[in-house]
């Protein structure tokens, strides 16, 4: 199968991914907290990134928004796309490859 865009892939968390994903999400608790400061120091009205804990390794679904035919040799596409988290955010990811490492998207498995 060929890799194209809108195709629903899977693609496993590097180390990378995770530092970003945790470095920008919060909680609410500590929305709260920052809420009550004078002057708060949380805008009101401003997007939280919340979600389930991340590790990498871990496989999230990855919607295909581009694929670079070529990218990583003749025949060997690199693509982009959005990482479904299991939160309110997504993850953009970029030059990926094929393969069964983190950093890397797969085909789901046929049930």
């Amino acid at each position: 199968m060929e890799p194209t865009i809108g195709r629903t892939v899977h693609y496993l968390l590097s180390h990378e991914d995770v530092n970003q994903i945790t470095r920008r999400r919060t909680n609410g608790g500590s929305i709260a907290e920052r809420m009550k400061r004078e002057p708060p120091a949380w805008p009101v009205g401003a997007q939280a990134h919340i979600g389930n804990p991340v590790s990498a390794g871990i496989a999230v679904p990855l919607i295909i928004t581009a694929v670079w035919p070529n990218e990583f040799g003749e025949g060997v596409p690199g693509v982009n796309g959005q990482a479904l988290l299991d939160g309110n955010d997504v993850l953009w990811v970029t030059s990926v490859k094929e393969g069964t490492i983190p950093g890397t998207w797969a085909w789901p498995p046929r049930v």
